[in-house]
């Protein structure tokens, strides 16, 4: 059971009660160049200068994940946050200046429920990392390689990362917003928003399929069990039991702002393609996962994932190298 405040841990302990029967019975800083050209990234970046890079990164992240698991998903969220806004800079670790009126990426009103384990999986990483090689890694690409063990750390594929990323200096709040999507995402403002980072429709598919573990507090989903789109009535796309057991929980109104739900119901701690069966058996969490089984657009996809975990993994072990090089740009 992953590592929650005993609040939400102990709501979450409920409420995975109900649904396990519902489904039994069914930084190296640089500043960046706006004007400069595609970094090229590879495997072997730091082959000279930091050879034992992944074995410093990955006795952090295995540590980590038998202490936490949720330190899993939160990290990998982490780094899809980071990614969409401004590239894959780490400028969602930079804090707020003290005193600045301009907040930093991490104080954004839409990151405010990134788990402060995967921000602690990155720091543990770096202060080990720098005390080996010092000045030479970047805190984004340990912010990669994190991801990719704890998708392993937890049943997914294992792949190879590419390096060679930058830090940023530069993290502002105001540009969060409008790179991250939305929980009540339609798939044509979800595939606008993947487009914009240079990612397709398949993309956009297979990296939602992310949500084959972690968590989400009710405000993400709690107008579908109550007044979904305006209409003063549940998701009909939501099955009755689910809605049940997650009203349960859930209050329209007041409740406890730290309850969560799994975003899988039937295997929440496991990373699989259990995801995309939930979908097609109106068990998705949000409506913007739930939107991929209804769309004709990404029905098809949903249904192949659903029945090929190989092909899953194959998929997102690509889709995260893609992502992994949105804005990777040369610095001065």
């Amino acid at each position: 059971m992953p590592s929650l405040s005993s609040s939400s841990s102990s709501t979450c302990t409920f409420l995975l009660s109900f649904l396990f029967a519902l489904t039994a019975s069914n930084c190296a800083a640089r500043e960046i160049s706006s004007t400069s050209s595609p970094r090229q990234l590879s495997v072997d970046y730091y082959a000279k200068t930091c050879p034992q890079l992944e074995q410093l990164v990955g006795s952090v992240t295995s540590q980590q994940f038998k202490e936490a698991p949720v330190s899993g998903p939160a990290t990998i969220r982490l780094f899809f946050h980071d990614c969409f806004v401004q590239g894959c800079d780490a400028s969602i670790l930079i804090s707020t200046t003290p005193g600045s009126k301009v907040l930093a990426e991490k104080d954004a009103e839409d990151n405010q429920d990134l788990r402060v384990e995967g921000f602690q999986t990155i720091s543990k990483a770096k202060a080990l990392v720098e005390s080996k090689c010092p000045g030479v890694v970047s805190s984004a690409d340990i912010l990669a390689i994190a991801a990719r063990d704890y998708v392993h750390l937890a049943g997914g594929p294992y792949y190879q990362v590419k390096k060679g990323r930058w830090d940023g200096n530069i993290s502002m709040a105001s540009r969060v917003p409008y790179n991250i999507p939305r929980a009540n995402f339609t798939v044509d403002q979800q595939l606008k928003l993947f487009n914009s980072k240079g990612l397709t429709l398949e993309d956009l598919v297979v990296l939602s399929g992310a949500h084959t573990f972690g968590f989400a507090h009710c405000k993400q989903f709690v107008s579908r069990l109550y007044n979904y789109r305006g209409s003063m009535q549940p998701d009909p796309d939501m099955d009755p039991r689910l809605l049940k057991a997650l009203r349960m929980s859930c209050p329209q109104f007041g409740g406890n702002s730290d309850t969560v739900a799994p975003f899988d119901v039937t295997t929440p701690f496991l990373f699989d393609h259990a995801y995309y069966g939930n979908l097609e058996a109106k068990l998705g969490l949000l409506a913007s996962d739930q939107a991929l089984f209804l769309d004709p657009r990404t029905k098809p996809l949903v249904l192949q994932l659903g029945a090929d975990k190989h092909k899953f993994f194959q998929a997102f072990a690509a889709a995260m190298e893609k992502m992994g090089s949105i804005g990777v740009e040369r610095g001065t």
